[in-house]
């Protein structure tokens, strides 16, 4: 037999209703979230051109260091669960790209149950390289899950010399 439905007394306020109702953390969420929406990278580091990327960029690319040493510039990247052939990296038109592609299965069977994982993700990063690098001795290499990229500069990038300071 079915029941018989029950009527719930409904409080009805009395304030006018608005459009939006003003909380202090949602108001300070949102200006956080447009703080790092505005956030840039400056356009060139150490000679390098970066491409302007928001925050959403940065969540599935690794995020990279460039150095500037005496004879080289060197790009380190974290790229753990990654092993040397599932990076690539290519030099075209004076623009170092370096991609990556990881992909993961697991499959697991018991009594009980049955587990089957897939994770896919790639990426890929591109940096104009600036003048005075040798581009015929980049040299890159992998160890335990970090690349190291080497770009040698050339005999003419290396030469410093001294100016005098003369006195007025």
């Amino acid at each position: 037999m079915a029941e018989a439905a029950t009527n719930l007394p409904v409080k009805k306020s009395t304030a006018p209703a608005k459009a939006e109702e003003w909380t202090p953390f949602e108001s300070l969420r949102r200006e956080i979230d447009r703080l790092f929406d505005d956030w840039r990278l400056p356009s060139r580091v150490l000679g390098f051109e970066v491409p302007r990327a928001s925050r959403a960029v940065w969540q599935v690319a690794p995020a990279m260091d460039l150095v500037e040493k005496n004879d080289a510039y060197e790009i380190t990247a974290e790229l753990p669960g990654l092993d040397e052939k599932d990076v690539e990296i290519k030099l075209s038109n004076h623009t170092l790209t370096i991609a990556g592609e990881k992909s993961e299965e697991k499959e697991e069977k018991q009594k009980d149950y049955y587990l089957s994982e897939r994770r896919y993700g790639s990426f890929q990063r591109s940096f104009r390289v600036p003048e005075g690098v040798d581009a015929d001795k980049i040299d890159a290499n992998f160890t335990k899950g970090v690349l190291t990229v080497k770009l040698p500069k050339t005999t003419e990038a290396k030469a410093e010399k001294t100016i005098a300071v003369k006195a007025a």
